[in-house]
């Protein structure tokens, strides 16, 4: 066996290569090798659409005939909260059966409705809290505090990348979403693991990837920067051994390097046939969906799709103005994810891609309302004992409606899925044991699911 001052000699000078970041992986003492997968997998990636703010399950994929039965009646009970609550409000859109399944659905999803046998709708969702911020943090990394690394962070820690020119793990967001950057982070994981944040409000790939072009110097003349700036490194680094902050740095600058090639032809949505964009719809989460498509093509193993505003506001936390507001999202939320959908179905990559759709909880079946009180504007306050989302491809079985809600739509009580059972199954669909993919930090072995989280195997194929 060699000394890792003996491989980093033996290694050569050639900064520009990847391939010693895989060599640095291996010997680096705080990071195990990387993990094969435990079993077959069924997904080779995961795009996940995540609906900032929080949808409605009762007026998308859960519907309540009670709520007009008992509409204005006030809920009992522990999470109805008086302050904001107004009773029961009906949705106003029809619901119906789709597709030789017979999924339902809302009138609001009419694309969504012709992939009805693809989606697994999950319908007893539930969380901890029904706060944005933790609410969050439990979706992206099953904690309630900014402490752990994200989900894409462990598929990527778990698996690699299929392509080492470009980063395993992107995070396609227009603005920063509550929490901000915590959202993608590696947290104790090694920094190569850390989500690469791309602001989608521009699709021009210089403005996408900053940078991504030297001005100046020729990629030769680059590629001589880095082999002197690798020497100087070696040096550094003989005297601070297991240092795992510059063997990021370096990692970093390795793939900053060959991402030049690859992300130019990766990120530019702008070769494909015009009809493909169209079919996405013209807004930033249209073009960021198939964006997510084109990285995933290109061997990015975890894509998460922001669905936020520029400023970053969450446009599903309709407070107000709830039906008026869920019919605007829907209609581009709709348009594009069903797009995603039969773009990947085409191409023979839904059966390994996993698509995950949903928000950090759900809403109120209840009224929120303004002071004076009155149904005009009402809107849906935040809720977390039970919501909606759904899964499609990636081995999961389609057409499928897994769970239940109370008959007002409040709390989960049939098949009830934890977030920390939706990140089992997730990791289960990539191959992978989530009580084997542990990380030893700080005297500790930790894992995604923490002590936490169940398989859901009647969601896989």
């Amino acid at each position: 066996m060699l000394t890792r001052r003996q491989m980093l000699q033996q290694s050569g000078a050639g900064f520009g290569m990847l391939g010693l970041a895989s060599v640095l992986s291996q010997v680096q003492a705080s990071e195990p090798p990387k993990l094969a997968p435990h079993f077959a997998p069924k997904a080779k990636r995961v795009i996940f659409l995540f609906m900032n703010g929080a949808p409605s399950h009762v007026d998308t994929f859960d519907p309540k005939p009670a709520l007009a039965k008992f509409e204005g009646t006030q809920p009992t009970g522990e999470l109805y909260r008086k302050n904001t609550g107004s009773g029961y409000m009906p949705s106003p859109f029809k619901f119906r059966a789709h597709g030789e399944s017979g999924v339902v659905m809302s009138e609001l999803l009419p694309n969504l409705a012709r992939h009805a046998d693809d989606l697994s709708v999950l319908r007893s969702m539930h969380t901890y809290v029904p706060n944005h911020e933790p609410g969050l943090l439990v979706m992206h990394s099953g904690n309630l505090q900014p402490i752990r690394p994200s989900l894409g962070s462990w598929c990527s820690y778990g698996l690699g990348t299929e392509n080492e020119n470009l980063p395993a793990y992107v995070a396609l967001s227009p603005g920063l979403p509550v929490v901000g950057p915590q959202l993608w982070s590696s947290s104790f994981l090694p920094g190569e693991h850390q989500g690469m944040s791309v602001d989608t409000n521009d699709m021009q790939v210089d403005k996408l990837v900053a940078n991504l072009k030297h001005p100046n110097l020729t990629r030769a003349q680059q590629g001589r920067q880095l082999e002197l700036l690798g020497k100087l490194n070696r040096l550094h680094r003989e005297k601070r051994q297991n240092d795992a902050a510059l063997d990021a740095q370096i990692r970093a600058m390795e793939l900053a390097f060959s991402m030049q090639r690859e992300a130019t032809e990766a990120f530019d949505v702008s070769k494909e046939p015009k009809h493909v964009r169209e079919s996405y719809g013209s807004t930033v989460f249209g073009q960021s969906c198939l964006l997510a498509r084109r990285l995933c093509e290109y061997g990015v193993r975890f894509v998460q799709v922001y669905y936020v505003t520029k400023s970053g506001k969450q446009p599903w936390d309709t407070h107000s103005e709830n039906n008026k507001r869920h019919r605007e999202l829907c209609a581009d939320s709709d348009l594009a994810t069903a797009a995603l959908l039969s773009d990947l179905k085409a191409r023979g990559m839904l059966e390994d891609t996993l698509v995950v759709w949903g928000g950090e909880f759900g809403r109120t079946p209840y009224a929120q309302t303004n002071k004076k009180g009155g149904y005009s504007k009402a809107g849906r306050d935040h809720h977390h004992t039970g919501f909606s989302m759904f899964l499609a491809g990636g081995g999961t079985k389609g057409g499928l409606m897994y769970g239940n809600t109370d008959e007002f739509g409040m709390r989960a009580v049939e098949n009830r899925i934890h977030v920390h059972d939706l990140h089992a199954t997730i990791l289960h669909l990539l191959g992978i044991d989530h009580e084997r993919l542990t990380y030893r930090y700080s005297g500790r072995d930790y894992r995604l699911t923490d002590i936490y989280g169940r398989v859901v195997t009647d969601l896989i194929a």
